[in-house]
């Protein structure tokens, strides 16, 4: 047998292979009716393939019994099976071990199946996928052998329907299928560039998910370039026939060009609803010929022939008539019969149609005088409908030229007029006074009154310069001023049509900040959404798109929507590591790490804070300004889990920073002070912590005005101190002034740790109904903004179960301290002092129910808890206390009283300021002294609950 024979022989030979019995009866007598000899050949063959029984794997179309629904292979567990070809099998399945919870979809040999040359092909798949990262491309997540030695791969689990499908459900139009189309190239363009050629590329290994988003399947049968057999025939007959080229049904070298023939067979497809060649039946010897010697149809003529016999419909027409000229010289060409007819790359076809939906000459076409000329009439046919055909190319280039220039005059009237602006503004710095504390603002001042006097005729340059000096007046916090000029700005922006998006972004960016740093956050929403779609088609804007999606997102975060507002964040973040804007990306950083906080996910904050503040620092330099905003949310995470020394750091070092950039009397510089006071309140430094309170409060009502939200956070700290000392009157007044103040819309955000702290003084005070309705009214927000399952709505519901207990129904507690518990379980780390602080409020609570064995138990692991910082002190203290008072009750008392003055003495000397939990401990010891009888004892002056300010 010669080669030319076996070339003939050998894919037909492999077709057979694949059939069972009475399939391959039916084949042969459909090959026998064209060609006796070669059915003859092939009966043969296929003889001595019956003779060698046993030598062979089981037939590919037997499906083996064991592997079912619920079947394990390797650490795996098989759900449903998805599809069965000639090759093997792809299931759905899931981890069955405690690996990744994800769905996969797991592709296998049939069981059995010995033959080398497909065990070769399936571990050539895994080392393709492997090279393969491409957003369009199924991703390899596994790859193992199973228990029985079947390889398998783990592949990426995608949601979707055929491209076909997809198009034809939803109806789609011309333009969406390229732009689909156009995807998938993408994908094929990325294998190509990895000397990959897919070469079984159809619909069915091409989907498209629910979001539009396409994802490219099954390399089993790709070939690698640089494989050393690159250039070989392919062994196997495992394509698809219909979508095969040419050279692949002649069993010749495959390369890129033979996937651009296969994606030109796809977008005939898409466009013409029908295949290239129809055919009377489904006889390979008759596809095969088509495919290697019959011309298809344009697919604009292909689209009306598959309507004959029914009524021709006028969208159909219409759809023929879009097809006619370009895309039919497109399809035709990518399926050109010569390799090098085609287009040379799978970007190239994309390019071109890419130039088809910009309206370009393509390609494709013999590039004519004419058709170039009638490319670009049509491309500018609203300019030439408004006069003949003969005069308006000529006014119209004219009419596009002076427009231009009066736009080119217009930008440098702009420009010109910030840089007046900006020289106008540093020439008047020598006249103020050295030293003077409102230069700055004086001078912005100054430089708004000049563009009102110098730009009332360029509304553009004044609205822009109003938009500079706003976004200088919120660095200098002034928010309120600010927010007056980028409303100013926003007013000459509207209604105009020679707006440039840049401008436009950056306006509306500044201005929804300044909404949001009033706490605004409805109304800065309400600003910003109707910009949000510019973002997703404006090219060539990155940096002004990445600061509006992050000033958007900012704006979004208090409402918790956590998936659209990260998704916003990590959108930003893209685009600023795309223009290597480092400042930008360690403020995305910074962002994506607070929504981990906002979450309770306080070690991936922690992380992200730290990772946010080296790359600043590696990027940027230690001054930066950004830092002071990084260190204070670290600072702030720090002191939540008890690290008062590493927060005291993080807090000094933005201190330092904050008052050499913005200066002393900075809304940040103050909130930083305030942050720093306290943390002395952590301490029990609280004699210190009030001086320092009272004059800081004064400063910021001052600056900031008496109603600001940031007055009302120093109020609160006023109130917690008064608190600690035990003057309960004062506490209750300073804090139901801050509350008062956070009812207003700007305060929202601090609204619900307000009433936390007002409920936490009125149960001290013994007004438990009143602190009941405050906690109340602060637990339906938590839950409003975060959901039920929060840990804050936990730490609400341990102060209820409190208060509860304090009235003496502690049965009544118990449901809240059990939730309290369950919710800091879920939310925070075991070694994390709010969680501690939960079991410890349930602990106490059970010995007052008489559960003392039980209660003692978690009260003394509690009080030897480990752990530096002041939280840990606190519980420690409380658990040794309330531990006391349950040894008390249960008929030790002398020996809890001998505890609670060993508590009492080392309080004295940690805390010599006194405070809520010496004044408790007192207070134990006196009924604790009743009970024993003993007389005499001492008792402090200086009653209490372990629980710090929300």
């Amino acid at each position: 047998m010669d080669a030319a024979q076996w070339q003939r022989l050998s894919p037909l030979l492999d077709l057979l292979l694949d059939m069972n019995g009475p399939q391959r009866a039916q084949q042969l007598a459909l090959i026998r009716r064209e060609d006796a000899t070669l059915a003859d050949e092939l009966d043969a063959l296929l003889a001595l393939e019956e003779d060698t029984e046993g030598a062979w794997p089981p037939p590919l179309h037997e499906s083996q019994p064991h592997l079912q629904e619920g079947a394990r292979l390797g650490p795996y567990k098989l759900e449903r099976l998805l599809g069965e070809g000639g090759m093997g099998m792809v299931w759905s399945a899931k981890r069955a071990d405690n690996g990744f919870q994800r769905r996969v979809a797991l592709k296998l040999l049939h069981p059995g199946i010995a033959d080398h040359r497909l065990r070769m092909r399936f571990s050539r798949e895994r080392d393709i996928l492997a090279r393969l990262e491409h957003p369009n491309i199924a991703r390899l997540l596994d790859a193992g052998v199973g228990e029985q030695g079947q390889p398998y791969l783990a592949l990426e689990y995608v949601e979707g329907i055929s491209i076909t499908d997809y198009c034809q459900q939803h109806m789609l139009g011309v333009e969406a299928r390229l732009a689909l189309f156009r995807q998938v190239c993408l994908a094929v363009s990325h294998a190509h560039a990895n000397l990959i050629v897919h070469r079984d590329l159809k619909p069915s290994n091409i989907l498209v998910t629910a979001n539009g988003d396409t994802r490219l399947l099954d390399f089993g049968i790709a070939k690698l370039l640089d494989s050393p057999d690159g250039g070989a025939r392919t062994e196997l007959r495992a394509f698809t026939l219909h979508y095969a080229a040419p050279e692949q049904v002649r069993g010749e070298p495959v390369t890129t060009r033979t996937d651009v023939y296969s994606l030109g067979v796809v977008l005939y497809e898409l466009l013409a609803g029908t295949k290239p060649y129809r055919l009377r039946g489904d006889n390979p010897m008759e596809w095969e010929q088509a495919i290697v010697a019959v011309e298809p149809l344009r697919p604009s003529q292909a689209l009306l022939s598959s309507a004959q016999g029914k009524e021709l419909r006028l969208d159909l027409m219409r759809q023929s008539r879009r097809l006619r000229g370009d895309l039919d010289r497109i399809t035709l060409k990518a399926l050109a019969k010569k390799p090098e007819h085609r287009y040379p790359s799978v970007e190239a076809l994309s390019a071109d149609l890419r130039r088809y939906l910009d309206g370009m000459p393509v390609l494709a076409q013999r590039q004519s005088v004419g058709y170039r000329l009638g490319k670009y009439i049509l491309r500018q046919r609203w300019w030439l409908l408004a006069a003949s055909m003969t005069t308006f190319i000529l006014l119209g280039a004219a009419a596009i030229s002076l427009r231009q220039a009066r736009d080119a005059v217009h930008e440098a009237q702009r420009a010109q007029a910030m840089q007046d602006f900006v020289i106008g503004l540093f020439d008047g710095t020598g006249a103020s006074p050295r030293g003077d504390a409102f230069d700055t603002r004086k001078m912005l001042d100054a430089g708004v009154a000049r563009g009102e006097r110098e730009l009332s005729g360029q509304p553009l340059a004044h609205a822009e310069l109003l938009g500079v000096v706003g976004r200088l007046r919120i660095g200098l916090g002034d928010y309120d001023q600010a927010l007056v000029l980028l409303e100013r700005a926003q007013a000459l922006l509207k209604d105009r049509g020679d707006v440039s998006p840049q401008l436009l972004l950056q306006i509306t960016a500044q201005h929804g900040r300044a909404l949001r740093m009033l706490d605004r956050s409805d109304a800065c929403i309400s600003q910003m959404a109707p910009f949000e779609p510019m973002t997703r088609t404006l090219p060539g804007h990155d940096a002004e798109v990445a600061e509006f999606l992050s000033q958007y997102a900012r704006c979004l975060r208090p409402r918790g929507d956590r998936t659209l507002t990260r998704a916003l964040f990590d959108h930003a973040l893209q685009r600023r590591q795309a223009l290597r804007d480092e400042a930008g990306v360690a403020e995305n950083m910074l962002d994506l790490a607070l929504l981990d906080t906002d979450m309770a996910r306080e070690r991936e904050a922690l992380a992200g804070y730290r990772a946010a503040l080296d790359h600043l620092y590696r990027h940027a330099g230690h001054d930066h300004p950004l830092a002071v905003e990084i260190l204070r949310a670290l600072g702030a995470s720090q002191r939540v889990r008890g690290d008062t020394v590493q927060a005291q750091q993080s807090y000094g070092e933005a201190m330092r920073l904050s008052e050499q950039i913005n200066g002393p009397n900075h809304p940040i510089t103050l909130g930083l002070q305030r942050q720093l006071v306290a943390l002395q309140v952590d301490q029990g430094q609280y004699v210190a912590a009030q001086q320092q309170m009272r004059k800081l409060l004064a400063q910021t009502a001052k600056i900031m005005g008496e109603h600001h939200r940031e007055t009302g956070l120093a109020w609160n700290t006023l109130g917690i101190i008064a608190w600690q000392r035990g003057d309960l009157d004062e506490a209750r007044r300073d804090i139901e002034y801050a509350v008062d103040i956070w009812r207003r819309p700007e305060g929202t955000r601090q609204l619900a740790g307000g009433l936390f702290n007002y409920g936490m003084v009125l149960q001290s005070a013994g007004r438990n109904d009143e602190a009941l309705a405050a906690l109340r009214e602060a637990r339906a927000m938590r839950v409003a903004n975060f959901g039920e399952q929060h840990p804050l709505v936990g730490d609400t519901d341990r102060m209820i179960g409190q208060v509860l207990s304090e009235r003496g129904d502690a049965a009544a507690a118990k449901p809240w301290l059990e939730s309290a518990v369950m919710l800091a379980r879920k939310g925070y780390p075991a070694d994390h002092p709010r969680r501690l602080f939960a079991e410890l409020s349930l602990a106490r609570n059970q010995a007052l129910l008489g559960q003392n064995e039980k209660a003692l138990a978690v009260l003394d692991s509690l009080a030897s808890t480990r752990g530096d910082g002041s939280e840990f002190a606190r519980l420690r203290w409380s658990a040794s206390a309330y531990a006391a008072e349950a040894r008390c009750s249960s008929g030790a008392p002398e020996a809890a009283v001998r505890t609670l003055n060993g508590l009492l003495e080392t309080l004295q000397q940690a805390q010599p300021d006194g405070g809520v939990i010496p004044r408790e401990v007192a207070e134990i010891r006196t009924r604790c002294v009743r009970l024993a009888g003993v007389k005499g004892a001492r008792r402090p002056a200086v009653a209490a609950l372990p629980i710090r300010r929300g």
